[in-house]
């Protein structure tokens, strides 16, 4: 199993922050490679389209609103990794702004720990630069 975690802090309340990116069917508001997303499933199932028109479908496992957290897994994407489950959590750092934290473990499926992580570690710098660039904007 591997494993990625990667932070950004921000000169932005987490209260501000995470009315931004906590809920579930967000993504779009933030991350410009996602362009639709679509609800199912009681709110439980998201299914994202990225600007190449591909799929991926991802299930919220946990939500925490006084955590600012929420966890998801894959049900379905083009990614060579099964059981990935991810983690999207904003840290209040008082005056300072607050931290965002978005990490992933997962089992590398044909491709190796080092190329699978590389792989998560790239999604998720480019989506909290994405996310900084929509806040400071």
């Amino acid at each position: 199993m591997a494993s990625i975690t990667v932070t950004l802090d921000m000169p932005h309340s987490a209260g501000r922050i995470w009315q931004l990116i906590g809920g579930f069917d967000s993504l779009p508001d933030w991350l410009p490679y996602i362009t639709d997303s679509r609800l199912s499933g009681g709110g439980r199932l998201r299914t994202l389209t990225n600007a190449d028109g591909g799929v991926i479908v991802e299930r919220l496992e946990a939500f925490d609103e006084a955590t600012r957290t929420y966890r998801y897994s894959i049900a379905q994407a083009p990614f060579p990794v099964t059981g990935y489950l991810s983690t999207l959590r904003v840290i209040d750092l008082g005056p300072e702004g607050a931290r965002v934290e978005w990490s992933g473990t997962f089992t590398p499926d044909g491709t190796s720990d080092s190329e699978a992580t590389a792989l998560f570690e790239g999604i998720y710098r480019d989506g909290l630069a994405a996310l900084a660039g929509t806040l400071d904007a």
